[in-house]
């Protein structure tokens, strides 16, 4: 093994023990995630979705089901379109709803490529720190066109999102119309009440409790919310980390990211539920 093989292993070791990336290859990492997307019944594919003069590569699981369903699309984490990414909208496919996963760094790699091609770690997460806000809004406008357009789909969107993704979830909520639910997962909400006064859906938000960081804001914005009369439900999940759902289910999990983990797929469920 060379030294800077050696490096980049004992980095991932130290990312793993932050309860980050589980590696910094995406392609090769987080095994078990990919195995149980290669394990799925479900038809999995990959899809460019237009967004003004912009292509969005995107992912897509639908639901073995007999009727049109509702689209969920879910807002990756600041490490990109992973395969933990890709797993959870198979996870979601297998409840009954179709779910999209879009690549938001989608054109901002080499030779206009995306997240796999950014070499995980630092590379993804400069990419992503140098997105345009109005890009971000803009791709998700035309993944939203595209998931209610779609034939098997019954014109109900939720939108989800994870770390970095639930802070763009929520951000979207002050951007968009027709969207039946936002669920940000421990990411910040905006504080300018005059953007949340735009806000057209309940917002669900879901926090583990020790995440001081992204807890420090739920305050602010719950008191913005009930000003601008806005519904704002966020629920904190007894002993879990940032990145609970992630985290609680690699091989490793503790207890409490594994029983949040099942407590919050119980709650999306139940969110989920009437619009199918």
């Amino acid at each position: 093994m060379t030294i800077s093989q050696t490096l980049v292993r004992l980095s991932a070791a130290v990312l793993l023990a932050c309860g980050w990336l589980a590696t910094m290859e995406i392609s090769q990492g987080q095994e078990w995630a990919l195995k149980r997307l290669e394990d799925s019944p479900r038809h999995l594919e990959y899809v460019e979705i237009p967004a003004g003069s912009r292509k969005v590569n995107s992912f897509i699981a639908f639901p073995e089901v007999s009727k049109k369903a509702p689209v969920v699309i879910v807002i990756h984490e600041i490490f990109g379109l992973s395969d933990w990414v890709r797993g959870v909208t198979d996870q979601l496919a297998e409840r009954g709803v179709i779910a999209i996963a879009p690549d938001l760094l989608s054109g901002s790699g080499p030779d206009g490529k995306g997240t796999a091609s950014l070499g995980g770690g630092d590379g993804v997460r400069k990419a992503i720190s140098a997105l345009p806000p109005d890009q971000i809004t803009a791709d998700l406008k035309g993944v939203i066109e595209y998931a209610k357009a779609l034939p098997a789909a019954n014109g109900k969107v939720v939108v989800i999102g994870f770390c970095w993704g639930g802070g763009q979830t929520f951000r979207l909520a002050t951007n968009v119309e027709g969207i039946e639910a936002f669920c940000p997962f421990y990411g910040t909400g905006p504080t300018d009440g005059k953007d949340l006064a735009r806000i057209k859906g309940p917002v669900y938000g879901f926090y583990g409790e020790n995440d001081a960081r992204v807890n420090a804001t739920i305050a602010g914005s719950t008191a913005s919310m009930k000003e601008a009369g806005k519904v704002y439900e966020p629920v904190l999940y007894k002993g879990a980390g940032h990145g609970f759902m992630r985290a609680g289910e690699a091989p490793d999990a503790s207890d409490a990211n594994k029983q949040a983990r099942m407590d919050a797929w119980k709650r999306l469920d139940g969110i989920l539920a009437p619009l199918k």
